[in-house]
């Protein structure tokens, strides 16, 4: 918790206690459907909820903004960037429905309002928009493009200091092959520049534009 204090100062009172319910929520949770490695719960502060905020880290979501979360797993980083950033709609989908059950208790456990959860797979989704598709680490960026893409909502104008609509997504390591395989033209953005802590070295952001 203090990782995540130390990077960011604003949080009211309401999103501290949501922030720090989280690891005991989680543990808790984790002994009975595994989300998260064991090796990794200890360090959820550091390797999942920071992960996740460094999106907040380069873009806002304006007031009233629906946002997909492709394959959300345990909830990164859907959950981190719900607390983030309460008049925000966060849509999280998963197709392991047992998954899901987790995510559901957290927001629960943690008293968050602003999300809501759909058992499926995400190519499955028709008649709905979003401002944007996140994701982590769940699928190439060639499958997360075509997947996200028909679900973004056309000319979405970019709202004062936030990214246009697009696709914003966190990966590791040499992206090369997967970007050129994906035709896109993605900005990337490299983690360890925002929050330099070893973890971060080769860990990106990178989006993709509607």
């Amino acid at each position: 918790m203090d990782k995540i204090l130390q990077y960011f100062t604003d949080f009211t009172e309401q999103q501290q206690q949501q922030l720090a319910a989280l690891a005991t929520l989680y543990k808790e949770w984790n002994e009975k459907i595994n989300v998260i490695s064991r090796k990794d719960i200890d360090s959820i502060y550091l390797h999942h909820v920071l992960h996740s905020l460094s999106i907040a880290a380069i873009t806002g979501f304006a007031p009233g903004s629906e946002i997909i979360d492709i394959g959300c797993g345990g909830g990164f980083p859907g959950i981190p960037l719900a607390i983030f950033f309460p008049d925000v709609k966060f849509h999280l989908v998963d197709s392991i429905a047992k998954k899901l059950s987790v995510v559901s208790a957290i927001c629960e456990g943690a008293k968050i309002h602003n999300v809501t959860i759909q058992h499926t797979r995400v190519e499955q989704i028709k008649n709905r928009k979003f401002d944007y598709a996140i994701s982590r680490a769940v699928a190439p960026l060639k499958d997360l493009w075509q997947w996200g893409k028909p679900l973004l909502k056309k000319g979405g104008d970019k709202v004062g200091d936030n990214l246009p609509s697009g696709l914003i997504c966190l990966k590791g390591g040499d992206l090369h092959q997967e970007i050129s395989e994906s035709l896109t033209r993605p900005t990337l953005y490299s983690i360890y520049d925002i929050f330099p802590e070893p973890f971060f070295q080769e860990k990106y952001i990178v989006y993709v534009k509607r």
